[in-house]
């Protein structure tokens, strides 16, 4: 299945996600990208199918136990660097300069990260998912600086309008140890 939107659904409860999982996939045709617990007692549901389909799977997400609904997204003609991001897997030749934005919650993030995407000629680098963060998410990309500048102010802004952004940097000439070490 190709994947035309994402949707996620993140709750604070672990025993919540697994009975949402299985809503989500009973009120729709989608694909499971991600379901697990991530750090804080929280746990995720990423969905990946056709836009109306997403929508109605993550509706009827949000709605099997509206008291444990962190935040939740969908996005619909999701940009193609979006999903190997999340998997860790995009390869960059080089980086140039380097931007980051963190967020207190993963759907904003992953909404965040589209849009500066979107915004800019970019790389996304990767996108990280609440593990290991105190279930915070963040996502690095990389390219010339006034593109990655647009870019995290685009991705910014998405963050910020729900109140959830911690920070964001932009950084024009990121040392070779930073890469290696840190991306």
């Amino acid at each position: 299945m190709q994947n035309k939107a994402i949707g996620l659904v993140e709750l604070n409860s672990i025993a919540a996600g697994f009975d949402v999982t299985d809503s989500m996939m009973k009120t729709a045709d989608v694909e499971v990208v991600l379901s697990r617990t991530i750090c804080s007692g929280k746990y995720m549901i990423i969905v990946g199918g056709e836009v109306s389909a997403v929508r109605a799977s993550v509706q009827a997400g949000a709605e099997r136990w509206p008291g444990t609904v962190i935040d939740q997204m969908v996005i619909a003609n999701v940009h193609e660097s979006l999903f190997p991001a999340i998997g860790g897997s995009n390869v960059i030749d080089e980086l140039q300069s380097l931007g980051v934005i963190e967020s207190f919650s993963v759907a904003s993030l992953i909404e965040a990260a589209d849009a500066a995407a979107k915004a800019a000629n970019v790389q996304l680098i990767e996108v990280r998912l609440a593990m290991a963060l105190g279930g915070k998410a963040f996502v690095t990309l990389t390219g010339d600086v006034s593109s990655v500048r647009a870019a995290v102010e685009a991705g910014e802004a998405v963050v910020a309008a729900k109140g959830l952004l911690v920070a964001s940097t932009v950084i024009p000439a990121p040392s070779k140890g930073l890469y290696r070490n840190v991306i």
